[in-house]
């Protein structure tokens, strides 16, 4: 992408402009982590696709930034809505192996596109980790680790994921009542924001997140989803507090996304149909897992970025921030990836170490530190200072 000469002098105003409030930069720990704890409640019901999880968290967000005072980023609205298949699983989830009842998310999980139904029968062990019934259309696998998704399609078998270290003894006898749910057209909605810019307003520098998670697996248990990626969402509100008060030369937009765990679903329908001139974009930062860094933090698109990426970690060394700036390459692991296939630049950054709870029950907002949110923080905003003030040299 190649910016005019009107772009560079821009960007030197800017760097101006916010470079004088470096000794500002807030501690926003607490506030953060009480976003997280809100988003990751029981209310939200791991912001998913039963008991309303994820509308009520898009609720949460759109009443968020109205009450920071940021207007819509196409001017009318800050939802932009749109559909997709999804498997859910609203009601009863039993299941038995040699009679003993499991704990759903902690002794086991289902498959995301499991049959469902009601069920009986005895087992057959085809290798050490796996046993089937008779009829082949019932798999039980013994797993190290339950890690647990979302899925767009219905299989018409039934699988059970199960914790190893709960059973030493052969599997002989399953039983279980599931009950699922396919949803042709579940609508969600992205929420995008943004604070206009006092010279020119046209170009933008955009700030993103996803905010839903992995819901219900039946009406007992659900997936909190506080690092992933409620931690992220409260970057963003404490982001967007911040220039809501601090207003720079350019727009700066927050976008909140829905259906990334379905397959980066929101961030695709976004920039297939944007709400602004993506021409315009002369940056993209998107946050996912950002409650720990006590390893410090990884950027995927380093290697498509360098410049950029030298300049993070040139800043990340000077100021001490974090002990350590990784770098990937290309990766459709988040919501940075189709702007980047739209020609947008962007990264995808998320820290590293302390508590490794990803996509099971356990990430919960009691044992998530967030001890390194403030330092992502003023990370964030000093990336976005040295950029423009490489930006505009000749």
């Amino acid at each position: 992408m190649k910016f005019s000469a009107a772009w560079f002098a821009f960007i030197f105003i800017f760097a101006v402009a916010v470079i004088s409030r470096a000794e500002d930069v807030p501690h926003v720990h607490d506030e953060a982590k009480a976003i997280v704890k809100t988003l990751a409640s029981r209310y939200y019901w791991g912001r998913g696709y039963t008991k309303h999880g994820m509308e009520k968290a898009a609720d949460y967000l759109e009443q968020a930034v109205t009450d920071l005072g940021l207007a819509p980023l196409d001017g009318k609205n800050f939802r932009q809505p749109f559909e997709y298949p999804v498997v859910t699983f609203p009601g009863r989830m039993d299941v038995r192996l040699n009679d003993k009842l499991l704990v759903p998310g902690v002794d086991y999980i289902v498959d995301e596109g499991t049959a469902g139904g009601i069920q009986t029968g005895d087992l057959v062990a085809k290798d050490a980790s796996t046993f089937t019934n008779a009829a082949g259309d019932v798999t039980i696998k013994l797993k190290d680790k339950l890690t647990w998704s979302v899925e767009s399609q219905q299989m018409k078998t039934n699988a059970i994921y199960v914790d190893r270290a709960k059973f030493k003894e052969p599997l002989t006898k399953f039983a279980f009542d599931i009950e699922t749910k396919f949803v042709p057209h579940y609508r969600a909605n992205n929420i995008a924001a943004v604070v206009r810019g006092t010279v020119q307003p046209d170009k933008y520098f955009i700030f993103t997140a996803h905010y839903d998670h992995l819901g219900g697996m039946g009406d007992k248990t659900y997936f909190p989803g506080a690092n992933d990626n409620a931690s992220g969402d409260s970057l963003l509100l404490t982001l967007a507090k911040y220039y809501q008060a601090h207003p720079q030369p350019y727009s700066i937009a927050f976008i909140f996304f829905a259906g990334e765990e379905a397959g980066l679903i929101g961030s695709k329908f976004f920039v297939e149909h944007p709400l602004i001139d993506l021409k315009k974009v002369r940056f993209v930062m998107n946050f996912d897992l950002e409650g720990t860094g006590e390893q410090g933090a990884m950027i995927v698109n380093a290697t498509e970025f360098p410049n950029e990426f030298s300049t993070l970690r040139k800043i990340n060394d000077e100021g001490h921030y974090l002990v350590q700036i990784g770098s990937r390459g290309k990766a459709a692991n988040s919501d940075h990836y189709y702007f980047t296939e739209h020609g947008v630049p962007a990264f995808f950054m998320y820290t590293m170490g302390g508590i490794k709870a990803y996509h099971d029950v356990f990430d919960r907002s009691a044992t998530l530190p967030m001890t390194k949110i403030d330092d992502v923080f003023a990370l964030t905003l000093k990336f976005g200072q040295a950029i423009a003030g490489e930006a505009k040299a000749p």
